[in-house]
């Protein structure tokens, strides 16, 4: 069985993370990926089209979407530090794109029985009891999903 683990730093993505450990160590699958995706930020309007003021904006972009990556790596990282605690080496896979869609061609593609997310994680719409990512997670893969809160 492969599981694919989705992972973004939220406090149920490590919730997640904790039962994806549970199932891996207890039924010994060892064929396990995490996933985390990152949506570009938009590229800002510059009203002030000056040579300098493109450069400049483009510089701030760049930073601001190379420390989101880097935010996303570390996510990834502490995740499967808690994988090798079982003695499972999970596979890392670091996506740009829409996360819902993103994820679902990952599943679709690798070929995995079960993807494993938090029921909620770093969107906007934090009031809904399943987020927006995992309910169209759930709607556009044929994978099972299972969805921890």
């Amino acid at each position: 069985m492969k599981l694919l683990v989705c992972v973004d730093g939220s406090p149920q993505s490590m919730k997640a993370v904790v039962k994806a450990v549970e199932i891996a160590a207890g039924c010994q699958i060892n064929e396990v990926t995490l996933i985390s995706v990152y949506d570009k930020y938009p590229f800002p309007l510059i009203e002030d089209g000056s040579k300098y003021r493109v450069e400049e904006e483009m510089k701030k972009y760049n930073l601001l979407n190379e420390q989101m990556i880097n935010h996303h790596k570390k996510y990834l990282e502490h995740a499967a530090m808690r994988f090798r605690e079982k003695g499972i080496e999970p596979d890392l896979m670091l996506k740009e794109g829409h996360p819902a869609h993103t994820i679902a061609e990952a599943a679709k593609e690798g070929g995995f029985d079960m993807i494993i997310m938090g029921s909620r994680g770093r969107g906007n719409l934090k009031s809904l009891l399943l987020g927006s990512v995992s309910n169209a997670v759930i709607q556009q893969t044929h994978a099972s999903v299972l969805v921890v809160k």
